[in-house]
């Protein structure tokens, strides 16, 4: 198809040369009128149609220690992306896991930021964002889900649905988001696949539909048959052996041969009352987020992992409708809009380079031409664009509708910015919420202290904390969701900025953005409150309240203020 687009583009460029070079008709004038245009304008949209209904964009979330990482690095062991599948625990294998390429996430075991990851499989365009499953870094994954069409959870068969679970659930149901369930953990020993299809129901509110069932668990773990697919896929205990799967009626007497009467007796009786208790599988229904289809497997012994992936290119969407605050954008327009949902700083520490991470939302964007950054309201080229396998990247020309490109960062961008082809447009739902922890930021060295502020600068932008500087004193506060955030950001500091901090204790318990059509009220609040008053990096005005009485009395005594407690009002 792009080979025709060129053949035409050059015949037009031929006949404009040798037959129009002197005549009086514009060049731009004639290609609109040639007919060439028209067939070269038709396959253009038949292939950026074609390129954007490839694109699978997703989000893999869970509770920590899951395996939601595990099963990323298997993801891409399928996709030809990495060779070696790493682990996230560096005592079992030597190689650490793609996704989490950070020093502090290697040592620590866990994910702290989204990782953004691209492959080609099977003809299609595979977009991951392995997303950090620690509370404390629940934002970073709440922006993330704005950026992506559909959603897998993972599950611990032992631990089953955990408290971050149900939190990640309710945002993927208040955006409608399209999830696919996969249940790790199938060869250690756990809870009757039952009783946690029964837990999915009634943990995460959503109707299920197991499309594969496990044959066994723990050391007696068989394998799984895929009810989706009508075949048998036998479990062999090895993290470098990817299993076959053998096309098997489930009633037919071959199954007997492979697994025994005993077991071939049970699955038959599950899979009959699989039929009789769970709806049919119905795509409109998972689309809508209303289905989550089930698969058990074990990322570790990459078992299971090909099912999913498989049926996951093929009914998963495409990219879909954004809703702007103007208007919905189709994924099929041609102009391009798009929307920061990510700055991450410091991917490459021998650069001290940032990066702002760009959800396309509609059309084609390419390499070396001029994008209006609406919030500047002001054009922009950019020469280097990024795709990205987590920390590695590369230069990409062009990229389309659904898939993520990274945009070099000097502080020209922040959360919530869009880029489009010319149109004003505002993309919403990407808010910062108010902190649950505060704690003053001291420098502990004061010969770095341009390389803090630097530092602090550029962490913040990222959205893993919040910054508020007190009118009364100057002093410059942080705000988290939890104290591993602390810690994270007092090491990267030190490693990635070579600044060192410390912190002191500060009794706060809210953070509140405020505002008033009554200017006389909101000046005299100010005037009153001005040791609790402060201003974000945006320079907007919050009352950081002491106590949930302090606050509750500000709000009856001062009627006419909005206490906000996100960013977006």
């Amino acid at each position: 198809m792009k080979n025709q687009i060129r053949f035409f583009k050059s015949q037009i460029n031929k006949i404009t040369t040798q037959h129009y070079q002197n005549s009086q008709i514009q060049r731009k004038n004639f290609v609109s009128l040639h007919p060439i245009s028209n067939i070269i304008r038709i396959l253009y949209k038949m292939t950026l149609q074609q390129e954007i209904q490839r694109r699978r964009t997703f989000a893999i979330i869970a509770h920590p220690d899951a395996g939601k990482t595990t099963l990323t690095e298997k993801l891409l062991l399928f996709g030809g992306a990495i060779h070696i599948a790493g682990a996230v625990k560096s005592n079992k294998i030597k190689k650490s896991a793609t996704s989490d390429w950070m020093e502090i996430e290697k040592q620590r075991g866990i994910s702290v930021a989204t990782s953004v990851m691209g492959f080609e499989y099977n003809n299609h365009k595979i977009n991951i964002l392995d997303t950090p499953g620690h509370q404390d870094f629940a934002e970073d994954t709440y922006r993330t889900l704005t950026a992506v069409d559909s959603v897998i959870i993972v599950v611990d068969v032992a631990k089953g649905v955990e408290t971050q679970t149900r939190k990640l659930m309710e945002v993927c149901r208040m955006r409608n988001t399209p999830v696919m369930i996969f249940v790790n953990k199938m060869d250690r020993e756990g809870k009757d696949p039952f009783d946690i299809l029964d837990e999915l129901e009634e943990e995460l509110k959503i109707a299920v539909r197991p499309l594969t069932l496990p044959i066994d668990s723990g050391e007696r773990f068989k394998g799984v048959y895929n009810l989706y697919q009508n075949s048998l896929d036998l479990y062999q205990p090895s993290k470098q052996i990817v299993s076959e799967s053998i096309n098997i009626d489930i009633h037919s007497s071959e199954l007997e041969k492979h697994i025994g009467d005993s077991l071939a007796k049970t699955l038959r009786e599950e899979a009959e009352l699989v039929t009789e208790v769970y709806p049919e599988f119905d795509r409109e229904a998972y689309l809508a987020g209303k289905l989550a289809p089930v698969f058990f497997g074990s990322a570790l012994t990459t078992f299971g992992v090909k099912e999913l992936l498989d049926c996951f290119i093929e009914i998963a969407p495409s990219p879909k409708p954004v809703q702007a605050e103007e208007r919905v954008v189709n994924p099929y327009e041609e102009a391009l809009t798009g929307f920061i949902f990510k700055i991450h700083a410091n991917m490459d520490p021998n650069h001290r380079s940032c990066i702002a991470f760009v959800k396309i939302c509609s059309g084609k964007f390419e390499r070396n031409v001029n994008y209006k950054h609406v919030r500047f309201n002001r054009l922009m080229k950019f020469s280097s664009p990024t795709a990205f396998m987590a920390q590695k990247k590369e230069i990409l020309d062009e990229a389309f509708a659904g898939d993520i490109v990274g945009l070099p960062d000097n502080g020209n961008f922040k959360i919530g910015d869009t880029i489009t082809s010319g149109e004003n447009l505002h993309f919403k739902g990407l808010p910062s919420f108010s902190p649950e922890m505060f704690k003053y930021i001291e420098n502990a060295d004061p010969m770095k202290s341009k390389q803090l502020q630097r530092g602090i600068d550029q962490l913040m932008d990222e959205g893993v904390a919040q910054l508020f500087t007190n009118q009364f004193n100057g002093r410059k506060i942080i705000g988290t969701v939890g104290q591993l955030q602390f810690e994270v950001i007092q090491y990267r500091l030190l490693h990635e900025y070579g600044a060192q901090c410390r912190w002191e204790p500060v009794n706060l318990y809210k953070a509140c953005w405020i505002e008033s059509d009554n200017a006389a009220q909101l000046a005299d609040f100010k005037k009153r409150k001005f040791q609790y008053m402060a201003h974000d990096k945006d320079g907007r005005d919050v009352f950081l309240a002491e106590s949930s009485y302090i606050l509750m009395m500000a709000q009856q005594d001062f009627k006419d203020i909005k206490f906000h407690f996100n960013s977006e009002f």
